[in-house]
């Protein structure tokens, strides 16, 4: 697989967890890649991080807003992707720093006729805040750090962090789509507009990450595990309103009994972008 990869970013009102994706971004092996930073209603200090990031980067970068009304990822994503050049995209969260072979590792793993589920580590609260407030870079850290960090509990587990070749194991749940999240997964930008991407249907935090990947596994493709591969660092945060669960339970239960693959509200309902909400900050190389 040669082609341009889009890793899709979102974010919204973090701008030191923003930046520390971005950096692990920066400093990845592979530079065919572009970064699409998809902002759910932040106020104009991120818009303006990602103009001074933007700066100083050998990379196309651009920043992609909606207006702030309430949780609303599903929709960012879309506008997102339909930003993105790509023929492959990546969804990284924006407190997820992702280590310098994450592009490199899945790339090898790209295959068509699947998605790529990868895995995360999270950080703990101090842990974050250290690493945040020092500008401390752990996507450096080797196997002896991360040890120690788990053996005094900084960290919820290690295995994400060992590079393993797994092989024919990494096609063992072909169909299964629990346990699988947008914080870390790749799919074919192809795949995406055959099921009008993410469904914004879903309102408020959960789940919509499931919705895409049932709909995904209803077209015919199949889940292959990244997992020992590609896992990335979830920095701490509150945890989300989840009032929303409950309908986007229900949601969820309706398409999984069903074989429908289309989003309800999808980016075919988004149409163009107004520029105003898709500019590029600064293409450089990629």
């Amino acid at each position: 697989m040669t082609e341009q990869i889009s890793v899709i970013v979102t974010t919204y009102n973090r701008e030191n967890a923003l930046g520390a994706a971005l950096r692990g971004l920066e400093r990845q092996t592979d530079r065919n890649f572009e970064i699409i930073v998809a902002d759910d209603g932040s106020t104009d200090a991120t818009r303006e991080y990602v103009a001074r990031r933007a700066a100083r980067l050998d990379l196309s970068l651009k920043h992609v807003w909606q207006e702030d009304r309430g949780f609303r990822a599903a929709e960012i994503r879309n506008r997102g992707i339909l930003a993105s050049r790509g023929s492959y995209c990546i969804f990284l969260d924006g407190d997820c720093i992702p280590r310098p072979d994450f592009i490199a590792v899945h790339r090898r793993l790209a295959e068509p006729g699947w998605f790529v589920t990868g895995n995360r580590v999270l950080l703990a609260r101090d842990l974050t805040d250290r690493i945040l407030g020092d500008a401390i870079e752990p996507e450096r850290w080797g196997l002896a750090t991360w040890l120690a960090l788990r053996a005094r509990r900084k960290i919820n587990r290690l295995a994400p962090l060992l590079p393993l070749p797994a092989g024919p194991l990494r096609k063992l749940r072909t169909g299964a789509w629990r346990g699988a999240r947008s914080c870390n997964l790749a799919v074919w930008r192809s795949d995406l507009d055959w099921v009008d991407g993410f469904d914004a249907a879903f309102s408020g935090w959960g789940l919509e990450d499931s919705d895409l990947l049932i709909r995904l596994l209803h077209t015919g493709l199949r889940r292959k595990d990244g997992n020992f591969a590609t896992g990335v660092l979830h920095l701490w945060h509150p945890e989300n309103d989840r009032s929303c669960l409950p309908e986007n339970q229900r949601r969820l239960d309706e398409v999984e009994g069903s074989d429908r693959f289309r989003a309800i509200a999808g980016m075919s309902g988004l149409g163009a972008l107004p520029r105003a909400e898709a500019v590029t900050i600064r293409a450089g190389r990629g």
